[in-house]
């Protein structure tokens, strides 16, 4: 039976978070889908929405793929200043349809890809648990119109029942760091962009090996005697920040450098040739937006910008025979990279993962070093302040939102290496980089900010052969009533991994696995080595409601 009203967390305000005891479940509508929310996981990227609340670039209004007559006829839609209902790690099972959906059958449960493309907004797009309200609720509405995409494909992905649904929900999560390796790179000129040449002074470019018929636009920066044929001369006054798609820096003039990387765009390339010239200093070097922007820089000590732009990867994955650091390794996120790394199996790898959280650090220890051990990958764990890295690596996952990290990778890396900016740091952060090193080395900076579908898919599978458990991640679990406490850990990093809310268990508060086989010893024999399971989850449901 569907009741009237519900528990829900709701944000009505920066930072202002309430439970809502009475909150009306709205019947569907012809479009429209009712699903009960089987479970929660808490996401570092709420605290975001938390802080920014109307500001946030995802609850802002939607402004493309649907009207506002029909937006405003969805319930559940509620941009800007609006009261919203965070969490977007979710499954769901549908209660009820209108008679116009097709996607979904009623009694199907289903995992919720939260990034609704289509529906774009100012700066980013529609979102569950954003501008559309999410999963901390006991029932969610859902409208077909927003579910499924131009192409058809359906942002409710059907998902089997013999699994837990904690470890179904965590695939989003899980998807994030997946498509922080797989993303593909772009290795050459952006077809069709513009381009801009700057010269500093003394400087000599190489041109030769580029594919110049790629860019709409040749732009060359300052006054040009002699521009290389196509270019066009501009002044640095009359660009834009954020207009230009790619620039080919040749020489080493620090300050000119920092003039002019605000002109990229999101997803833009600056490829550097400093022919022989050095910066002197490090560079002011825009960090942050490699994560949020898809901003890459490539350089070569010598003038040819082509041998600059092959020393791009094809993706950010990991090969055999790698010496990978993790920096920050026992959060929750930086958990699920060092499982996924020691869950490829691949030859040879070499997995360093340091973090200062001493607890937190032997939890992943419990949970990793098993799987590890059973794919044959190399597998050290340590505090930084008590033992350093064995040696320089090929490739580093910066998991912690800090720049001085990531100049620190930069000399503590091998030539070629790749450094994978995870952390969020901000859009508008910049970092002090030796890009002589940088450039000598060949190094590449790559990030990468939420998922895609395939992405989920990818992880989905990998869950679904048993190549991933994604339930290693499971560090406490509540129900609604725990759920602000669950938030505010998430805030203050006291959890050792992933927060999961089960809805069902109404006022359970925030409560770790250690606590859980405390205060329920039953649960101790469904564990798998101190690790979250079906069975575990199901005894959980039946004891803690008894």
């Amino acid at each position: 039976m569907i009741p009237a009203t519900q528990s829900a967390i709701q944000l009505v305000g920066p930072d202002q978070l309430a439970l809502n005891p009475a909150k009306p479940v709205v019947r569907p509508g012809p479009s429209q889908i009712l699903a009960k929310v089987e479970c929660v996981g808490l996401c570092f990227s709420d605290m975001k929405l938390l802080h920014q609340f109307d500001q946030h670039a995802r609850k802002t209004p939607v402004l493309a793929h649907l009207g506002a007559e029909v937006l405003q006829g969805i319930p559940s839609y509620v941009p800007e200043g609006r009261p919203t209902v965070p969490g977007h790690e979710v499954v769901v099972t549908v209660v009820e349809a209108g008679a116009q959906v097709k996607s979904v059958t009623v009694g199907g449960r289903y995992l919720v890809q939260a990034d609704w493309r289509d529906l774009k907004t100012a700066g980013s797009n529609g979102a569950f648990g954003y501008n559309f309200e999410g999963g901390l609720q006991q029932y969610v509405l859902l409208d077909e119109r927003c579910t499924v995409a131009k192409d058809g494909t359906s942002y409710l992905v059907p998902v089997p029942a013999e699994r837990s649904v904690a470890q179904i929900a965590l695939v989003e999560p899980w998807a994030c760091v997946e498509d922080a390796f797989i993303n593909k790179e772009r290795t050459d000129l952006a077809k069709g962009g513009t381009l801009l040449l700057v010269t500093a002074p003394g400087a000599k470019p190489d041109l030769a090996g580029l594919d110049l018929a790629r860019p709409g636009r040749k732009l060359c920066l300052g006054a040009c005697a002699n521009p290389p044929a196509g270019f066009s001369c501009v002044e640095r006054a009359a660009l834009k920040d954020g207009s230009v798609d790619d620039i080919l820096f040749a020489g080493a003039d620090a300050a000119l450098l920092e003039d002019v990387l605000p002109l990229l765009a999101k997803n833009g390339l600056v490829a550097m040739a400093q022919g022989g010239a050095r910066f002197g200093r490090p560079v002011q070097t825009p960090v942050g937006r490699v994560h949020y922007g898809n901003v890459r820089l490539v350089g070569t000590a010598d003038a040819s910008f082509a041998a600059a732009l092959k020393r791009i990867p094809a993706s950010g994955e990991v090969r055999e025979g790698m010496r990978v650091s993790v920096v920050g390794a026992a959060g929750p996120m930086g958990s699920m990279a060092v499982i996924r790394l020691v869950s490829t199996g691949l030859k040879g790898l070499n997995v360093e993962a340091s973090d200062l959280a001493v607890e937190r650090l032997a939890v992943l220890r419990g949970k990793a070093e098993p799987v590890a051990k059973a794919r044959g990958v190399a597998l050290r764990l340590f505090n930084p302040k008590d033992e350093k890295p064995a040696g320089p690596a090929d490739y580093h996952m910066i998991m912690v939102p800090v720049p001085a990290l990531v100049a620190a990778a930069v000399g503590g890396s091998q030539p070629g290496a790749v450094i994978n900016i995870f952390a969020g740091i901000a859009a508008d952060v910049k970092g002090a980089i030796d890009l002589d090193t940088y450039c000598a080395k060949g190094l590449y900076f790559i990030g990468t900010s939420g998922s895609t579908m395939a992405d989920m898919m990818v992880v989905l599978n990998k869950v679904l052969s048993d190549s991933l458990d994604t339930n290693l991640s499971v560090g406490a679990v509540s129900g609604m009533g725990g759920a602000i406490a669950g938030l505010d850990a998430v805030k203050n990093n006291k959890i050792a991994g992933k927060i999961i809310v089960y809805p069902d268990l109404g006022d359970f508060p925030l409560t770790t696995l250690d606590e859980l086989v405390a205060k329920f010893p039953t649960l101790k024999a469904k564990l798998a080595n101190g690790g979250w399971t079906k069975a575990a989850e199901e005894e959980l449901l039946r004891v803690a409601r008894a």
